[in-house]
């Protein structure tokens, strides 16, 4: 059994992952820390299991083999920096820090102490992504020219139910948060396009502000490939109704996803849109949770890598700044 602490409850997903982690036959869950007491206290008391008041106390305990972390962005670096130089193995939210370099020196020690890291990049486990990326790799698009990626909902519009929007008001903690939409909802598009565009080389981006917060609620970045493509990332917190879209386009063909509808059309099928039947789309893969606990049994290498989980950070960073310093930013 996998022995393992909840290390916060700040994030909306940390329920999720603890309920994931109960129904696990390989983790018991032991401990829960939070940064506010009695939050912590609160969670503990409702899973029946120990809380821990002092974060120290979890790394050195050697009855706890790995932590799962929902805990603010800017305590990710510190937090799993010391869980892997203290031998235990992580599962964490997104992001994985707020720059590039705190996410190399994380990896860097990840390696070093030889713990498994996973980080919570659920879309590409769905079967959507994985047929796009099976129509890429087939080349029945051609030459990709653009990826469109659009991630959005209304968790900062104020109705009668929710007057601030339905998101906790820490989501708009500049320094808790690194950001705002962007850092937290864009990492889907940011991921995503990652492994459809390519080795990326330069991001342009703008963040705005349309209610009163510090952070940005509504965001768009382009991302410029080695290839030549181009990708668009839309996020935001602002747009009731926004359905998920990914757009992909080439040269010999076109790839739309919405939601649960697929539709593609390319010169090397039947002329006109086709939709994909069931036996054409591949199967969910294992959720990122079962990959971890299946690299920390076996050591069979998860579909989700190091690699994604840098170059998400790497990608936001670079928006980060293209939106601070109005230019485009070369990697």
């Amino acid at each position: 059994m996998i022995r393992t602490a909840l290390l916060s409850k700040w994030h909306v997903h940390a329920q999720e992952y603890a309920e994931e982690a109960i129904q696990n036959e390989h983790i018991t869950l032991t401990h829960v820390w939070d940064e506010e007491k009695e939050r912590g206290q609160a969670w503990a008391e409702e899973l029946n299991l120990a809380f821990e008041e002092e974060l120290e106390n979890i790394f050195t305990n050697p009855e706890i083999d790995a932590v799962i972390v929902a805990s603010p962005t800017n305590m990710h670096t510190e937090i799993i920096t010391k869980a892997a130089q203290n031998g235990k193995h992580v599962f964490t939210e997104k992001v994985l820090a707020e720059t590039e370099a705190e996410a190399r020196s994380i990896l860097k020690k990840i390696e070093e102490h030889g713990v498994k890291l996973m980080i919570s990049l659920p879309r590409l486990t769905a079967n959507y992504y994985l047929y796009a990326q099976k129509v890429v790799d087939e080349g029945l698009l051609g030459k990709l020219t653009t990826i469109r990626c659009r991630v959005a909902h209304n968790g900062s519009v104020p109705t009668k139910q929710h007057p601030n929007g339905w998101l906790p008001q820490h989501f708009y903690d500049k320094e808790l948060c690194g950001g705002g939409a962007f850092i937290d909802l864009g990492a889907h598009p940011i991921y995503l396009t990652n492994r459809l565009g390519g080795q990326a080389k330069a991001v342009t981006a703008r963040f705005k502000q349309t209610f009163d917060y510090e952070v940005d609620d509504n965001a768009v970045a382009i991302v410029e490939y080695e290839s030549g493509a181009i990708g668009i990332l839309e996020t935001g917190f602002v747009s009731s109704g926004s359905p998920f879209q990914l757009e992909v386009y080439g040269t010999e063909g076109t790839l739309m996803i919405e939601d649960d509808s697929i539709r593609i059309k390319s010169i090397k099928l039947e002329e006109g849109w086709h939709t994909p039947s069931e036996d054409e789309l591949p199967e969910n893969a294992p959720s990122a949770m079962m990959q971890w606990v299946t690299e920390i049994l076996s050591g069979k290498k998860p579909d989700i890598s190091h690699q994604d989980a840098y170059l998400l950070t790497s990608i936001n960073d670079a928006a980060r700044r293209s939106n601070e310093e109005g230019c485009r930013i070369e990697l």
